[in-house]
Parts: structure tokens; C-alpha cells; sequence
């Protein structure tokens, strides 16, 4: 014969297996039952053809046709210490990723401030630079890249028991 605290708990249990049974039940029965509505569906309906659709656009592309030159000139020059990424990315030459590399390093590393400190862009080299001369301009003073560090700096500092001694 089970003792009262042992019919406590098996009583216990039987309630959270009867619970949980229940629960599963209900869980079944809603998700057999209930289906989406006629709004949600016809909203997926225009998701799924919008997906396609730019799916077949893409896969039917040429690949490497280039857009009309008309739509990659900017109006006036562009200032490279301050311009975002769709400005720089209308430049002659530089495309999407090169755009971002460059305003990355300008957020890292501080303003470019002439042709020679935009040649530290990994991309970027002397044939880049001479298209972009007649194109670009920089409004900021460039963060200087050999500044000295005092010889006091460099040495480790004494520690309060080092002095004692």
C-alpha cells in the first residue's frame, strides 16, 4: 500500500500526463482545423509571384550588359570625404562593393582628403584614381597616418610594489 505522499505525487503526475494530453489534443485539433484565411492567403499568393517573378528577372539577364552610361554620370563632382554609398557607387568605374569598400575605410580610417589617400582603398590603384581625377573632389583634411608616439608612452609603467623595493 502506497504511503499518503506517494499518492500525492502519482496524483500529481496523473494530472500533468492527463494536462498535457489535453493540451496536444486541442493543439492538433486547431491546426487540423483551422487554415489560413482568405486575406493571409491571397497576401502569400502576391509574395510568391513577386518572388518569382524577380527570380526570372534575374535569371534572365545578360550576363555582364552594363547599364545605360547616362545613368551611372553624376550631375556635379563628388566629394569622396562626405558622399554615401549611391553617390560614390554612380562614379565611373566603381560598382557596389567598391562603393562600400570605400566609405568603410573612410568611416575606419578618417577622410581621404586627396587622389593619394584614396589609393589606400584595397581596388583602388593609379588607373582607378586617373579616371576618377576630373570627377571627385575632398573637403576634409585626412587623419595623419605617421603620427609619433611620445618614447614615454612606449615604456611599461612601474608598479607601486616596484617602487618600494
Amino acid at each position: 500500500m502506497a504511503t499518503p505522499a506517494e499518492r500525492k505525487a502519482l496524483l500529481f503526475f496523473g494530472i500533468v500526463i492527463a494536462l498535457g494530453t489535453g493540451v496536444r489534443a486541442a493543439h492538433i485539433h486547431t491546426a487540423a482545423r483551422g487554415s489560413p484565411d482568405a486575406s493571409a492567403r491571397a497576401a502569400l499568393e502576391v509574395q510568391l509571384a513577386a518572388a518569382d517573378s524577380a527570380r526570372h528577372a534575374k535569371l534572365s539577364k545578360k550576363k555582364g550588359r552594363k547599364p545605360p552610361i547616362h545613368q551611372k554620370l553624376p550631375s556635379a563632382r563628388v566629394d569622396l570625404d562626405v558622399a554615401g554609398e549611391p553617390e560614390i557607387e554612380a562614379l565611373r568605374g566603381i560598382g557596389p562593393s567598391l562603393a562600400r569598400r570605400i566609405v568603410a575605410d573612410r568611416d575606419s580610417f578618417g577622410a581621404f582628403g586627396s587622389l593619394e589617400g584614396l589609393k589606400r582603398v584595397r581596388g583602388i590603384g593609379s588607373g582607378l584614381v586617373a579616371k576618377l581625377d576630373s570627377t571627385v573632389t575632398f573637403s576634409l583634411l585626412p587623419r595623419p597616418m605617421n603620427t609619433v608616439v611620445s618614447p614615454t608612452r612606449l615604456r611599461p609603467k612601474k608598479h607601486v610594489r616596484d617602487t618600494l623595493r
